[in-house]
């Protein structure tokens, strides 16, 4: 089961919190809590905020234990951007464009560990070198 959380209109641009979201993608929720609580970015914050709602969604909503949750994906999609001016010299001015972004966490099951293949094509390189070794 998917359990997600969205943060929209968040203060921040996209570009700056893709950084801290492509961080924590694939992290067991223990492990990636523990590394946006040390990262010193305001994007860490924010991301840190969808991922204890994502967690809290899971335990109350449906029932998961959060110790075997995963960061499925964490995504920063670009927002509406809000469009102000700064004067310039003489006169003139020049556009600023305040970024929002929308952060989306998704948390699944850890993925079941299947088992090493056996690997059956060896050079007799390989083989001399087991047999002796026995």
């Amino acid at each position: 089961m998917e359990v997600r959380s969205i943060y929209k209109y968040a203060r921040i641009s996209s570009q700056k919190a893709r950084q801290v979201t492509r961080a924590i993608t694939g992290m067991p929720v223990s492990q990636a809590l523990s590394v946006l609580d040390f990262t010193p970015k305001k994007a860490a914050f924010l991301v840190g905020k969808v991922l204890r709602s994502a967690v809290a969604n899971a335990e109350n909503n449906h029932e998961l234990d959060a110790e075997e949750l995963v960061v499925r994906s964490a995504v920063a999609t670009p927002g509406p951007a809000l469009k102000r001016i700064t004067p310039r010299a003489r006169g003139s001015a020049s556009p600023i464009k305040k970024r929002m972004t929308h952060i989306t966490v998704v948390l699944g099951a850890k993925p079941e560990e299947a088992e090493k293949p056996v690997r059956k094509n060896r050079s007799p390189k390989a083989k001399a070198a087991t047999a002796a070794a026995e």
